[in-house]
């Protein structure tokens, strides 16, 4: 089965290259970053050719122009399309984090949209089946994080389409906060939830497309039927502000593409008694608590983390952990993107928090277990482990995994 996979991915690859090849527009501007629905549109829609269609979004798929890629295609005759599948949040985006829309027809569009959120396996594919679709197509901006739930959507999504026997077209779009290198612990199966299915790091520095070669390649018992829809002008060195696409928030809590970035450490504030910032306009940037004071700042300043200033802070979220309470703590500063190591910044936030303040404590439900992927980060700070010691209990693991994953990358 091995080398079976090996073959078909080498074949998907080929398909791709073919169909992403730039229309002869793009040779004078060589450096421009289109999308892999821009390619697809540039390409007349070309994968989908006689195919009843389905797409998998939420308010990121757009384009350039801001206009939504569902209602780009449900006015091209060349597309057939007849179906939209809503994530967690909903595909127009009105429900805020654990919620979604619900099964209803877009007024836009007189589509009909199913609701995929929390649905996996059988049950999501007598969806697909139910809505008549040959082909489900997903684009979805991620952010770069194994517990940013979207990815997840798209890993039960290609399951549910190989046992529904669908076609499944990835549309690829940047990886926000670049995809140089995988960072942090890598979730070990026992803690699988729909914040991590599948053993990838924290941060695993990879493209949707990437993934789903990565998850049909490694994870799915049978693989699907994949194509990508290649993007190009993307280095993997650029953060989002270079692409020149409009950012769209993916998430309600994820406003901006700086919260991105500092995401994948400080959501482990999540799994904390803390406020990682939801209800501020600095979310995931904005950290503190009732007690919390100056003291956190210097602790972790002392530190020397490369790429990064901490102010102290003050703040009362209007949502969220100590709603409409003034609450101390720190705000990050990213003053240098390219040396900046998120997950590690994460770790030591977690241990000078825990230094300095007394009221210091995890969830009941030992939820940073889910995020960080294993019981390690937790046992080792408890055990009054500095920063340098728990991003070492994951490094033989990380090794590991950073060598699968150079199997699956498909830019530079």
């Amino acid at each position: 089965m091995r080398l079976s996979r090996r073959a078909l991915l080498a074949a998907t690859t080929a398909a791709t290259a073919f169909s992403s090849a730039p229309p002869a527009s793009a040779a004078r501007h060589p450096r421009r970053l289109r999308t892999g629905f821009e390619q697809l549109a540039a390409h007349g829609y070309a994968q989908l050719d006689g195919q009843r269609v389905g797409v998998v979004t939420n308010p990121t798929g757009i384009t350039r122009d801001a206009r939504h890629i569902v209602d780009v295609m449900h006015a091209d005759d060349r597309v057939n399309l007849i179906a939209v599948f809503g994530p967690e949040h909903g595909f127009r985006g009105t429900a805020q984090a654990g919620g979604s829309e619900g099964r209803y027809d877009d007024p836009a569009t007189g589509l009909p949209v199913y609701d995929t959120y929390l649905k996996s396996g059988r049950p999501l594919a007598d969806i697909f089946t139910a809505s008549g679709v040959d082909t489900v197509a997903f684009d979805i901006q991620d952010v770069g994080a194994r517990f940013y739930t979207y990815i997840w959507t798209l890993y039960d999504c290609m399951e549910a389409a190989q046992l529904a026997g669908k076609r499944f077209v990835v549309l690829d779009r940047p990886n926000p906060v670049t995809g140089r290198a995988a960072q942090g612990p890598v979730l070990h199966k026992e803690f699988a939830t729909f914040v991590g299915r599948q053993p990838i790091s924290q941060a695993h520095g990879m493209t949707v497309a990437e993934l789903a070669r990565l998850f049909n390649g490694e994870f799915l018992t049978a693989p699907v039927a994949l194509e990508t829809v290649l993007m190009t002008g993307w280095k993997r060195s650029e953060f989002y502000d270079t692409s020149g696409l409009p950012w769209v928030p993916p998430s309600p809590n994820m406003p901006t593409p700086d919260t991105a970035l500092a995401y994948s450490g400080t959501c482990l504030f999540e799994g904390t008694n803390l406020s990682e910032g939801r209800g501020t306009t600095r979310p995931f940037e904005l950290l503190g608590a009732e007690g919390v004071d100056g003291r956190w700042a210097t602790a972790v300043g002392e530190l020397g983390l490369p790429g990064v200033h901490f102010r102290e802070a003050y703040f009362a979220p209007t949502f969220s952990k100590f709603q409409g309470k003034t609450i101390g703590g720190v705000q990050i500063h990213v003053h240098d993107r390219a040396a900046y190591d998120p997950v590690r910044t994460g770790i030591a936030l977690l241990v000078t928090a825990k230094r300095v303040w007394s009221g210091f404590a995890w969830r009941s439900d030992n939820w940073i277990d889910k995020l960080t992927g294993s019981t390690q980060v937790r046992t080792a700070i408890d055990a009054g482990a500095g920063p340098d010691e728990v991003v070492a209990g994951w490094q033989e693991e990380l090794a590991a995994f950073r060598a699968t994953r150079r199997e699956y990358l498909l830019y530079r």
